[in-house]
């Protein structure tokens, strides 16, 4: 545990933060968080529970005097994004979480900080424990596996849940409550080839993207980062037209919901063509430097010598791989009319594999417009047919559509404007929330999501405020104990 982070204020939530982070606890690996919050709920006397699945309820009766308000369910996710720098080296499935403080941000050394979800987490653990605040009957829903297909929520049981009014703790800006969210399904595409081998004489090349920002395929895919899987593909379909080479291998990206930040390729490269190779990749490399600089200022692009593979994707099948990668769309499709400012459709071409004789290319694609989103899987299905390879859709999930009377968006508004003296905004995220599927499965449950402010979440470079934690802090605690009474 981080002792330093641990001492922050508030240290209800960061205490509880530093225990969560020293648990690996990656998606569908879960056994050992599960476990650490089934025992954290028995030592404080609580009624606690665990599903089939991993999912964990913790009750906690009302204070004295709020028996008769409307019980609330508490809920977040367990489960966090396993992203590090290439040269970190760290295990996700046997070391915690290496923490340390960086002004007003909480930052993890190379990896991801797992503020997502995990000071929700820890916010609803502080509430547990606590002894002096004023709450209503609590019901605190701990889920998994939200990052990599929403299993948890999906497999949730429409009888567990008492609570009318569920709070989920999982939104990344201090001053926005979100009302809705997008639903996202993942394409695949799969094809296969005969690797042929190099011929005599020919030279191996190193070719590699890196030093992106990446982040969160929902809510950072306005942003006009670079991902490195269309970038790769570029500089390659660029350097087709002059010099011949093949590629032996290349990989890029690892996640659905991240932005790619790092892809490579190892090549081999008839030496006769290396100069006419070498110019039109210089000529590209400082275009896409020139077109990034504002966003991607530690991007980087390198060239060098490696050890040349013994056999590579035939001539045909490599210039269609490069020309799909280039076709797929990625990033934002549609921006949103309901709410100005917002997207609405995306698409983040977010890994691909080459070797071996097998291809494999993985997007996620988002939007809050079941039309929209259908329209964009084909046109992905389309663009990876057309090149030969075999399509499938998995892992989908709805979207959650926002409710116009909600009771709970004009509490939380009222509560913002009574501490904060402003107002908050109101925002159907792009990033998924698990609401969706718990409205399905709860019909008449009023919803809504908050949380402290984190950046950068789904990459190394995740962080989050600690003064804004502290203010999160204080408008949970506001709004738990001015929860309505029961009608």
């Amino acid at each position: 545990m981080s002792e330093t982070v641990a001492r922050l204020q508030p240290v209800s939530i960061w205490k509880h933060f530093a225990a969560l982070n020293a648990v690996p606890r990656p998606s569908k690996k879960e056994e050992r968080i599960t476990e650490f919050m089934v025992a954290f709920g028995q030592q404080l006397g609580l009624e606690t529970q665990r599903d089939a699945i991993g999912n964990v309820l913790i009750r906690k009766p009302a204070s004295r005097g709020y028996e008769n308000r409307m019980a609330v369910v508490l809920q977040g996710h367990l489960d966090m994004v396993h992203q590090k720098n290439e040269a970190t080296d760290f295990d996700f499935e046997t070391e915690g979480i290496k923490m340390f403080v960086d002004g007003d941000w909480v930052r993890a050394r190379g990896t991801t900080l797992g503020a997502d979800n995990g000071l929700g987490v820890a916010a609803i653990m502080a509430v547990l424990e606590a002894t002096d605040l004023a709450h209503p009957p609590l019901e605190a829903l701990f889920t998994v596996d939200e990052e990599t297909g929403m299993s948890g929520a999906k497999a949730l049981s429409p009888q567990w849940l008492r609570g009318r009014l569920l709070l989920n703790l999982d939104t990344e800006e201090d001053d926005e409550i979100d009302v809705g969210c997008a639903g996202g399904v993942d394409v695949t595409g799969t094809g296969s080839y005969r690797p042929e081998a190099i011929p005599a004489g020919w030279e191996g090349l190193r070719v590699r993207v890196s030093g992106l920002q990446g982040g969160h395929s929902g809510m950072d895919i306005h942003k006009g980062l670079a991902n490195a899987n269309k970038l790769l593909a570029r500089l390659l379909y660029a350097c087709s037209g002059a010099a011949r080479f093949r590629v032996g291998s290349a990989s890029g990206g690892n996640l659905r919901n991240a932005i790619p930040r790092e892809a490579s390729g190892l090549l081999a490269l008839d030496p006769a063509t290396r100069n006419a190779f070498q110019e039109v990749f210089e000529r590209e490399r400082q275009a896409i430097g020139n077109e990034f600089r504002a966003v991607e200022p530690n991007l980087q692009i390198s060239l060098e010598g490696a050890e040349c593979p013994a056999a590579a994707m035939p001539e045909a099948g490599q210039l269609t791989l490069l020309r799909t990668l280039c076709a797929l769309p990625s990033g934002v499709s549609y921006m949103s009319h309901a709410f100005p400012g917002q997207t609405e459709t995306s698409n983040n071409l977010a890994l691909f594999r080459v070797g071996e004789g097998l291809v494999q290319i993985g997007c996620l694609t988002r939007s809050s417009s079941d039309s929209r989103k259908a329209d964009l899987v084909r046109t992905l299905e389309a663009t990876l047919s057309l090149a030969g390879y075999q399509t499938a859709t998995s892992g989908e999930y709805p979207g959650w559509q926002p409710n116009p009377s909600s009771a709970a968006l004009g509490l939380l508004q009222a509560r913002y404007r009574a501490l904060f003296g402003a107002e908050p905004r109101v925002m159907a995220s792009h990033g998924g929330l698990e609401c969706g599927i718990l409205g399905a499965h709860y019909p008449d449950m009023d919803m809504i999501s908050f949380g402290p402010t984190i950046l950068g979440a789904h990459s190394p470079d995740e962080r989050a405020s600690i003064a804004s934690t502290q203010k999160f802090w204080e408008f949970l605690r506001d709004i738990l104990a001015n929860t309505p009474p029961l009608k």
